[in-house]
């Protein structure tokens, strides 16, 4: 299924139905007087999160969604109809704005949750509804009210607890494959995954925390340049980051840094506390390396950044269990 999170739609609720003008018209009751009934309210455009849909997708090939309207009122004092309210179903983690003023409507951010974004037209009242003792008999009755228009967009951000984020090629999608049951696309070549994918991550029967692999990001992508910010708004809701180093390549740790300092650059850049989240640093491709080279990579990472690095393997395994568990920490202490 082709990964969409972002789609601008037009939402359109239900206009209320007319009131009726009537009066009673039966055999042997004279004077029946007025007996109009009011008009039905019109259907409103609910938003629902719902955690089965990943995608934006099915929002795709139509621009409007419109609520059903009310029906009009009728003789014998016969409210119209209700129209049907219109629900429109979400990934969980979807935003809806206003196009305009880009002002957010709600936030989807668990299962279930549900948001009236456009109010139904109400009902107009029928001629029976403003009988009074001065007027007995009104001929006149109220026009149902128009519904709500509204041009949105939908940004999904993906709920995840842990981001996986690195160069291209660094390794991500394999690291996800082998943690979790996710089977994104692997291959030797960078820009192999072109969209986010999600694993879960099972630390024992009653534990797991969701990994996200994002695209892989290059220098100024927080300008656009890239796969660019189109995928950097998906690690904002994450609890934390693990930031994977490719070393396998460099020939001096001094390399590695510098490809390490490129994606810090770019969080920095686009803000919204993403260098603020808390990182795990792995280094990662480290089988074809001599220990005593290994070592002097994660000296100067372990000297520049005041912190432990991991060394990792996704192909022999080697730490990945040691990373499990510090993912899961992590998680614990950035929630709390």
């Amino acid at each position: 299924m082709k990964f969409i999170d972002e789609v601008k739609i037009t939402v359109r609720s239900g206009r209320g139905g007319d009131g009726c003008i009537g009066f009673r018209r039966e055999k042997h009751v004279p004077r029946g007087g007025p007996d109009g009934g009011n008009g039905g309210n019109g259907g409103s455009v609910i938003f629902e999160a719902d955690e089965n849909i990943n995608t934006l997708l099915h929002f795709r090939g139509k621009k409007v969604f419109a609520a059903d309207n009310g029906q009009a009122g009728s003789g014998m004092q016969c409210d119209g109809h209700y129209g049907a309210d219109l629900i429109l179903k979400v990934p969980v983690g979807t935003l809806v704005r206003e196009q305009d003023t880009d002002y957010i409507l709600c936030d989807l951010a668990e299962h279930g949750q549900q948001s009236i974004v456009a109010q139904g037209g109400i009902g107009g009242f029928g001629n029976a509804h403003f009988k009074n003792s001065v007027n007995q008999t009104p001929r006149f009755a109220q026009k149902g009210f128009e519904g709500e228009e509204l041009a949105i967009s939908l940004e999904l951000k993906l709920l995840a607890d842990i981001a996986l984020v690195g160069l291209p090629n660094a390794g991500k999608s394999t690291l996800i494959s082998c943690i979790s049951a996710a089977r994104p696309k692997i291959a030797d070549y960078p820009f192999t995954t072109l969209e986010p994918n999600l694993g879960v991550v099972e630390i024992d029967e009653v534990t797991h925390i969701v990994v996200a692999d994002i695209p892989g990001l290059i220098e100024h992508a927080s300008e656009g340049r890239g796969l660019g910010t189109k995928f950097l708004k998906h690690i904002e809701r994450t609890s934390a980051l693990v930031h994977l180093v490719d070393i396998s390549e460099c020939t001096e740790p001094f390399e590695a840094f510098e490809a390490y300092t490129t994606i810090r650059a770019e969080l920095e850049k686009y803000g919204r506390d993403l260098s603020t989240k808390k990182e795990i640093v792995c280094l990662t491709k480290i089988d074809s390396m001599l220990y005593e080279d290994l070592e002097e990579f994660v000296d100067l990472f372990e000297k520049q950044l005041d912190k432990k690095v991991l060394p990792i393997s996704a192909v022999s395994g080697k730490n990945l269990d040691v990373l499990k568990r510090i993912m899961l920490k992590t998680k614990e202490t950035a929630t709390k």
